[in-house]
């Protein structure tokens, strides 16, 4: 029993691990292996859950360990990669040399964030507010689509000082802003019951498919706008 009680702290461990090496790879200016880690951690996240509520050993250790990796992982990686993203896109000739920490604003925003979900009850089975590992996936995706993408539009978007702040406030907005966002767990079998859910993994696979890297940014942007409709039309 002692051990199933210290197996989903490690799993959660394990994800702040990931975060760490993801740090370091950022540094690198390695975003692929940056984007892979966060990724991993993102799936370590996801069972350090499940294993506490199948070994029935959940508590509040394993509750604050969560967020403090998630901090790591989800909230400072993708801060330090905006960093990076406003300082490439600074004027040689004229440089705001505050403006790249300012990409630290999604980390502060994702630290709020994780701090409120603690205490948010309303969250059990969905989500008020984009939750940390989507945003951090969604800003890590943006210097994967620069890098890969041939588009001079997309290239003059990701590259822009200003639009990058834009994003950066937004990220910390939406991160902490009162829009609920549907559930993606699959409860029955029933077509009906997940009508939204099946719409959204498909669309997100045909994203995914045709338009690879760029397709990451376009998942979460569709998950927000499916969330948006849902709420406004389809709720009763």
């Amino acid at each position: 029993m002692q051990i199933k009680k210290h197996i989903p702290n490690i799993i959660t461990l394990l994800n702040l691990f990931c975060g760490c090496i993801a740090v370091v790879f950022v540094a690198k200016l390695n975003f692929e292996m940056a984007f892979y880690f966060v990724c991993l951690g993102i799936f370590l996240d996801f069972f350090d859950g499940f294993f506490a509520r199948l070994f029935k050993v959940a508590g509040e250790l394993g509750l604050q360990l969560d967020s403090l990796a998630d901090m790591v992982t989800s909230g400072l990686v993708p801060g330090y990669a905006m960093f990076w993203l406003l300082e490439q896109s600074q004027n040689p000739a004229a440089p705001i040399l505050i403006l790249p920490y300012l990409g630290f604003i999604i980390t502060l925003g994702s630290c709020y964030r994780l701090a409120n979900f603690n205490i948010d009850t309303r969250q059990t089975d969905s989500f008020i507010g984009l939750p940390t590992p989507a945003n951090a996936l969604f800003i890590l995706s943006l210097p994967l689509v620069l890098k890969y993408s041939d588009s001079m539009v997309v290239f003059d978007i990701l590259t822009n000082q200003w639009i990058l702040l834009v994003i950066t406030l937004f990220s910390a907005y939406i991160l902490n802003a009162e829009i609920p966002l549907f559930s993606l767990k699959i409860k029955d079998f029933t077509f009906k019951k997940n009508a939204l859910q099946i719409v959204f993994l498909t669309l997100s696979l045909l994203l995914l498919i045709f338009f690879q890297y760029l397709g990451i940014p376009l998942v979460i942007i569709t998950y927000v706008l499916l969330s948006v409709i849902n709420n406004k039309f389809l709720k009763k």
